[in-house]
């Protein structure tokens, strides 16, 4: 119950398992035995980790892992769901500082109506799988793949979910009174205001004029050397990690409040630009030779080489799930290496991150596919970011060759 001496930030994992002894079956390949997280494993513990994380206080460094294991499945029902509310149970039940309990719900969309929580027999039908999660008050997460539909539709589905999950709500907060833990007897930090009012002091006007600045690199830069120079000036020469940590902190927040008060100022976007106009977008095709299509898509300082890749029906991707074996004719993979933001780091197999939206930006891009009758082929993309500085994953959606 202790955080780590010099901790700076939440240290929440959530870790999704599923076990194949759950739906009767054994794993298939030379090892009969779980491995290394599936994609599906990996993109439900994103599921999981996005609506609690912001829920928990400021300041709250002490270490939390949620564990999520599939131990019976019924093919028909997604367990990501049921893990979700689950997740949520046991955070509430252990009188962890949290502003919860939250619900959630997937919503589909069949013959002009809502459907809650459809079977994977129903979603076949469905115009649209959308998952909602939040808390009794508001909305937290929507996360949706749908075909095209009326702006009003997908927000009538965002609060049909929100009022479906209120049973499960209720029956949380019955559940954490009856048999939950004592609260922990947590405080947030204290607020050391005079080290506030000598750092706003010294580093409030230098980061505004740092935020002038257009071009991401050298205003990045100008930061960093403001921190060194305040740095030194507020903490002792014998300050600990976590005085250090504090500053730190504080220093972030000065930032927040500066870019803040420029968009209330009537100045939206650092660049300077106001919020209906685009970054330069060029799209330059064909510039790898030998690939079968590919596609260089730039937009400001975010940069996508998107490359496409055919293949016949032996390519397609076998998916071994606790639910059944399938096949996959349309791949998606999105490669974000530490050079496209100025950084050194590990080079290997995909992150969490990479994995989530690779996933983001198949989804905007499955429903403008061909149907297998009219394109055979199986489709592999791979978006490889070569610099960012705004959304990378949409750029792999706008620099994809299909068609």
């Amino acid at each position: 119950k202790k955080a780590k001496v010099g901790q700076d930030f939440f240290p929440l994992t959530v870790d999704y398992q599923e076990r194949f002894y759950a739906s009767g079956r054994i794993p298939g390949g030379f090892f009969k035995r779980e491995g290394r997280p599936s994609e599906k494993e990996t993109l439900t513990s994103r599921l999981i980790d996005r609506p609690l994380r912001p829920l928990f206080p400021e300041g709250f460094y002490n270490e939390v892992q949620i564990v999520a294991t599939v131990m019976s499945c019924n093919p028909e029902i997604d367990p990501d769901i049921p893990a979700l509310i689950g997740a949520s149970a046991a955070v509430a039940l252990a009188g962890l500082p949290f502003s919860g309990p939250i619900g959630a719900a997937r919503v589909g969309y069949v013959e002009g109506q809502f459907v809650l929580n459809p079977t994977a027999t129903e979603l076949t039908q469905s115009k649209m799988d959308l998952v909602v999660a939040g808390t009794a008050e508001a909305v937290l997460m929507v996360e949706s793949e749908a075909s095209e539909l009326p702006e009003d539709v997908m927000l009538g589905a965002v609060v049909y979910g929100h009022e479906q999950m209120q049973v499960i709500i209720d029956a949380i907060n019955e559940l954490s009174d009856e048999a939950g833990k004592e609260p922990w007897d947590w405080m947030p930090p204290t607020r050391d205001e005079a080290l506030i009012t000598r750092l706003e002091a010294l580093a409030l006007n230098p980061l505004r004029e740092a935020y002038r600045i257009r071009a991401k690199q050298a205003r990045t830069e100008r930061i960093e050397a403001i921190r060194s120079e305040v740095m030194p000036q507020v903490l002792s020469a014998d300050a600990d990690a976590d005085q250090q940590n504090q500053v730190r902190s504080l220093f972030g927040e000065l930032e927040a409040r500066i870019v803040r008060h420029q968009i209330l100022d009537g100045d939206p976007r650092i660049d300077g630009r106001d919020t209906r106009t685009v970054r330069p977008i060029t799209i330059r095709m064909g510039v790898l030779p030998r690939t079968h299509g590919s596609v260089l898509f730039t937009r400001g300082e975010t940069q996508a080489l998107v490359i496409a890749t055919l293949g016949t029906g032996r390519d397609e991707q076998i998916i071994d799930a606790i639910q059944g074996e399938y096949k996959d004719r349309f791949m998606l993979h999105y490669n974000f290496p530490p050079y496209s933001t100025g950084e050194t780091g590990r080079v290997g197999s995909p992150k969490r991150r990479e994995i989530g939206h690779g996933r983001l930006a198949k989804r905007a891009l499955v429903a403008t596919l061909p149907t297998p009758e009219e394109f055979s082929y199986t489709l592999r993309v791979v978006s490889e970011i070569t610099e960012s500085n705004g959304s990378s994953s949409m750029a792999s959606v706008a620099g994809v060759p299909l068609r």
